[in-house]
């Protein structure tokens, strides 16, 4: 048996900085296969399923995935979690790779390897969503090194102007207000919905004390409930005292289905009387009303408290 071909134990990338440490250089110490031994490994585990001889070509490259997680540590997630992302691309690239067409598997692999971890920095950096299609995706992985690449240039914190913008989207063949708003969404953060609640009580209010919606908790809805269907019990009971016309004119002006209650001037000539005698009929039916459901009220406390 070769060196290269020999079995070495698989690192295990912990979240702590010593087990990182200690898995980079574990990875590290692996040699690198040889382009005949590669070519021998792939078609053994393509021909035979041999489980150990892709085991062998994903320990080889563990080093490259190491390398491409490196590129992208800007994006503020735990470099652990880069490798181990990278590293599912890796083996869905060696489930792939193909020696027949004469290209090398860490040229392959690279692409596998960066489309795992931009898959897993897209879904982790924002709670909400920065990129979602192809274009914004191409945007979100560029517009961080080429805006730097201006702020060098003039040796300042740097904010994109509208001729960077341009210059930009014709690099990148898309629209520069595409641009504008890349940047607008890689500029925001994310913003926790409940306080600490050790701070004191001049800090800034949360978003949960102003988001939730206490009209929907139960003790709310129920006595809502309770309201709405005691009011309706006690109205139509003061209807009830009504005669006729005053209740015609107190459901026209009040009680309309489609909430456009009918003018004075209108009931006035359906009942051929003037307006005032309309308002004067309406005032005193209303106070009726509130007589009589004040009456009702009464008798319903009188009744619990016997």
């Amino acid at each position: 048996m070769t060196a290269q071909a020999q079995t070495f134990p698989l690192p295990v990338c912990g979240a702590s900085l010593g087990n990182l440490e200690a898995y980079m250089q574990a990875a590290m110490r692996i040699p690198l296969l040889d382009e005949e031994e590669e070519i021998r490994l792939a078609r053994k585990f393509r021909e035979q399923d041999d489980l150990e001889s892709a085991r062998q070509l994903v320990l080889s490259h563990l080093r490259l995935v190491i390398s491409v997680a490196r590129g992208y540590l800007g994006y503020g997630l735990p470099h652990a979690d880069l490798i181990q992302e990278g590293n599912i691309g890796l083996m869905k690239a060696v489930k792939r790779f193909d020696p027949s067409r004469g290209v090398r598997l860490v040229s392959f692999a690279i692409h596998w390897i960066k489309a795992e971890i931009h898959e897993f920095i897209l879904k982790n950096w924002r709670l909400v969503k920065v990129a979602t299609t192809k274009a914004q995706r191409k945007l979100f992985f560029n517009l961080r090194s080429l805006k730097n690449a201006f702020a060098q240039n003039e040796q300042r914190e740097h904010s994109l102007q509208q001729d960077e913008i341009g210059q930009i989207a014709a690099r990148l063949g898309v629209k520069p207000e595409e641009v504008a708003e890349m940047e607008r969404r890689m500029g925001g953060y994310d913003l926790a919905l409940e306080g600490n609640p050790e701070e004191n009580d001049d800090a800034p209010r949360a978003p949960i004390d102003y988001l939730s919606d206490t009209a929907q908790e139960p003790t709310e809805v129920i006595a809502r409930r309770e309201y709405e269907r005691s009011h309706g019990e006690g109205l139509q009971t003061a209807l009830a005292v009504l005669d006729a016309r005053s209740r015609r004119i107190v459901e026209a002006r009040w009680l309309a289905e489609n909430g456009e209650g009918a003018t004075l001037h209108d009931l006035a000539a359906e009942f051929q009387v003037s307006a005032e005698r309309i308002r004067q009929i309406e005032t005193r039916a209303l106070q009726v009303m509130r007589a009589a459901m004040t009456g009702e009220t009464a008798r319903k406390k009188t009744g619990q408290g016997k």
